[in-house]
């Protein structure tokens, strides 16, 4: 590298500057000044930190220029901000999706080069932030992308856990759980604002008294403070766009050392409130089977929310409006129940601490808030003991008891001399210890109450909130997910981003939903489904370098990518795959010359660490591939690999691989699902039911693209109502019986026949997924899926066809909607 242009630059070049040559210096100079060593002596993370620094320096006039235009109006007047409230984000890997949409990607290539660095390498170095369990904390990292790919001022609000969700380490085909501690190295994406902290009071007790006007008022005395301190985070839009802000909360001790007990010789006592304090942004989900563990839980929810409600309070003033106008210019969206406190919080801090009058906090509060569900299994609906939410949350207990007293005085003149339904909405379960029911509560404190796919929303309005719906009719909207298509498709699938750009030119980046339709006009061209079949076959030649380095299996390129990867849980029916896996097994050792193409079935994800059958069926896949891959007989013909820790990251590699995606839950349990739209992005034909975000799938990408099986929710709920019974379908088909009695018998477990006795008795008397019902049209879907993958052809049309079809399910859509019928921004 010459010198000359070195000795040239400004400031402001090196800051922005977005030349191969200029991003070197700056490199350099990141190194040198900010990490304090040199080429010669830096380690791989010292490369890393000081290329995220630079470009992060990249993103920040965008960040700021929209900090300062919030700040000072210069949008609109009348603007609101969106502020999204998710206990769960998972950004996953900044530095690749950050040079992607600034533009800068090859630039950065070429600059490292200069340096003789190998930009793959500090790639994988990064740590990835494990703030989030699985698609809850990544479609809200997808919707804050969109949000800033369309210009839309917004704020993620959440928690920073110091250990995020754990990493997952295989043993003897077992689930182990191992720290995560992303944090080891530094984070050079945050900056810290502590002059931004807000304090939060937790337990105590209150007291009543009468104000200068003689009105009534309570006090909140609390037992003890803790201080929330923000992280921001960049996230930027693609090219050009707004940069908008993740903040995320951490606590701290109000005074985190005490002199007076460390003289006193009470070392321990020192440092008690710094150690209780900073405990509660710890760890993710801490485990709640124990009452700790479900105070912690509450105390955590409660405290993102009431410190994110305070720093948009904080910004209001600082735009010079009055606590009055909050609803007009705040749009705050509650990612499912968790962050569902905020109800109670707002009316606390705009009754107690602004002195507001009921009536008018209620409305400004129902006229803020606004509630996402993501579930329809009731056991996911939370709901907090009276006691435990008493003994941190006093004053909020109070606010709920009001709140629910004057809803239900509304309940019972709609619908007089109707008991059961006044149980039914009540925000207090009344039955056992009672309990508030956080959806309730909700329910009744947000202006708008949506689901997440189409036939999600129809079930809440039929089943899980048909009483608030009958109520309210005019708050339930549906707006179905989306994934972005900058992470999932430009940054994850360069070789068909490439392919694609080549094209329809590069606009799909940044209005995926306008223009990847024009991809459809190219099917009809061989050479360019020659050209598709290559960036597939290559996807799959790097997963299979992965695999082996990872796992130490040898799969096949050839054969097919049989994929789930998703959290690991009954209901989304993992075990359903593993019944066809041998059942295909079965078939290729009877009969050795059956004619069907390869298969390679991958697995991945993680079971919560308390739940014990999804282990067990953890321990299955895997010991079911240890039969198989170690079969001679077999070969290539079949392997079953389950990839460890399954993350962002490793779904980089994964779902550009895939040629079939599984998405087989029983319908009418999966709300939504977000992986079955980052697969059919990226070219996989999927296999499912009628469930979730698969109805629309199938109707966007047509019939005849999409492999389908399985009962619908009507005929679940008949047989459900019916007695259902799986012992019937154990004892009626043949091939399912041997199945599970080779399970039962210990042939996949070296002869023990106790380890799979739970998922076997669990299968056999209770199936509550259903998937003895489901698994003789899962086993003929499947045979449509032989025949079409051996034509090659055939298959790569289908493919090319989900991809040119699949605009609807990018997230920008989504925001799209969640603007123009719930947040009512004021910005097109």
């Amino acid at each position: 590298m010459s010198k000359s242009f070195l000795s040239n630059l400004s400031v402001n070049d090196i800051r922005t500057g977005i030349d191969a040559e200029t991003i070197a210096k700056a490199f350099i100079d990141n190194l040198y000044y900010a990490q304090g060593v040199t080429l010669i002596n830096a380690s791989k993370n010292d490369l890393y930190l000081a290329l995220s620094l630079t470009v992060r320096d990249r993103m920040l006039s965008s960040w700021n220029k929209g900090l300062q235009d919030i700040i000072e109006s210069k949008i609109n007047k009348d603007f609101k901000i969106v502020s999204y409230l998710s206990a769960e984000f998972l950004p996953g890997p900044h530095l690749a999706n950050n040079l992607v949409c600034l533009g800068i990607f090859e630039e950065t290539k070429k600059a490292m080069e200069l340096l003789a660095i190998d930009l793959d390498e500090l790639l994988e170095q990064e740590e990835e932030p494990g703030l989030g369990n699985g698609g809850l904390g990544r479609l809200a990292s997808c919707f804050i992308d969109s949000l800033a790919n369309l210009s839309v001022p917004a704020f993620g609000y959440g928690i920073r856990y110091e250990f995020g969700i754990f990493d997952q380490e295989l043993y003897d085909g077992w689930q182990v759980e191992i720290t995560d501690k992303w944090l080891r190295y530094g984070n050079p994406w945050e900056i810290a604002r502590p002059e931004l902290s807000q304090e939060v009071f937790l337990g105590g007790h209150t007291e009543g008294y009468f104000d200068e006007r003689g009105r009534y008022r309570v006090n909140w005395k609390p037992g003890r403070v803790v201080k929330g301190v923000p992280y921001d985070t960049p996230i930027i839009g693609y090219v050009d766009k707004n940069c908008n802000n993740m903040r995320l909360w951490k606590a701290e001790a109000i005074e985190s050392f005490d002199f007076r007990d460390f003289n006193l010789g009470d070392y321990y006592a020192a440092v008690d409130e710094k150690v209780q304090s900073e405990t509660i942004t710890k760890v993710l989900y801490p485990n709640d089977e124990t009452d700790a563990g479900k105070q912690l839980r509450l105390i955590q929810q409660y405290f993102f929310v009431s410190c994110s409600l305070k720093d948009m309070i904080r910004m209001h003033f600082f735009r010079n409006e009055e606590i009055h106008t909050l609803h007009k210019h705040f749009a705050v969206q509650m990612n499912d129940t968790h962050p569902s406190i905020a109800v109670a919080e707002l009316m606390r801090i705009l009754i107690d601490d602004y002195r507001l009058e009921w009536d008018e906090a209620w409305k400004i509060t129902t006229n803020t808030l606004a509630y996402t569900n993501h579930t329809l299994m009731s056991e996911a609906l939370e709901k907090w003991p009276l006691d435990l939410f008493k003994s941190i949350l006093p004053r909020h207990l109070e606010i709920i008891f009001e709140i629910n007293h004057r809803f239900l005085e509304e309940v019972r003149a709609q619908f007089p001399g109707d008991g059961s339904i006044t149980y039914r909405m009540s925000i207090i379960d009344e039955a056992g210890c009672r309990y508030i029911r956080m959806a309730n509560l909700a329910c009744v404190g947000s202006h708008s109450i949506n689901g997440v796919a189409a036939l999600h929303s129809n079930l809440l309005k039929d089943i899980v909130l048909a009483d608030f719906y009958r109520l309210w009719p005019h708050k339930f909207h549906n707006v179905t997910n989306g994934v972005t298509p900058r992470r999932w498709v430009a940054v994850s699938n360069t070789r068909l981003s490439a392919l694609i750009s080549e094209k329809i030119g590069n606009l799909w980046i940044s209005d995926f939903h306008t223009h990847i339709g024009r991809l459809e006009e190219f099917v009809g061209d061989k050479n360019f489904r020659k050209q598709w079949q290559e960036v597939k076959t290559q996807n799959k030649m790097a997963l299979c370098r992965w695999v082996k380095n990872h796992t130490g299996t040898e799969i096949n390129p050839n054969a097919m990518f049989d994929v789930q990867v998703k959290r690991i849980h009954e209901y989304k029916r993992q075990h359903l795959n593993v019944l066809h896996i041998v059942t295909l097994y079965n078939w290729l050792k009877d009969n050795p010359s059956l004619e069907v193409p390869p298969r390679v079935f991958l697995f991945g994800g993680k079971a919560a660490p308390g739940y014990f059958m999804a282990k067990n069926i953890i321990k299955l896949i895997n010991s079911v591939g240890n039969v198989i891959n170690n079969d001679k007989e077999i070969g290539d013909r079949m392997k079953v690999v389950f990839i460890p820790n399954f993350n962002v990251q490793t779904g980089h590699l994964v779902y550009p691989a895939a040629d079939l995606s599984e998405q087989i839950s029983l319908a009418g349990k999966e709300a939504s699902g977000t992986g079955n739209m980052k697969f059919s992005m990226n070219g996989a034909l999927t296999i499912g039911t009628l469930d979730g975000a698969n109805v629309e799938i199938r109707e966007q990408v047509g019939a005849e693209n999409f492999f389908l099986f399985g009962l619908t929710t009507d005929e679940v709920y008949a047989r459900k109502t019916g007695g259902y019974n799986p012992w019937d379908y154990y004892t009626g088909n043949e091939m399912l019986r041997r199945v599970i009695d080779q399970i039962s018998h210990g042939f996949y477990s070296n002869g023990d026949k106790n380890i799979f006795r739970p998922f076997v008795d669990s299968l056999l008397y209770r199936d509550e997924y259903m998937a003895l019902a489901d698994y003789q049209s899962y086993i003929d879907c499947q045979k449509q899926v032989d025949r079409a993958f051996s034509d090659t052809e055939k298959w790569t049309t289908m493919s090319i066809l989900n991809v040119a079809r699949m605009g609807k399910f990018s997230s920008d859509r989504s925001i799209g909607e969640y603007i123009a019928k719930i947040w009512k921004t004021g910005l097109k």
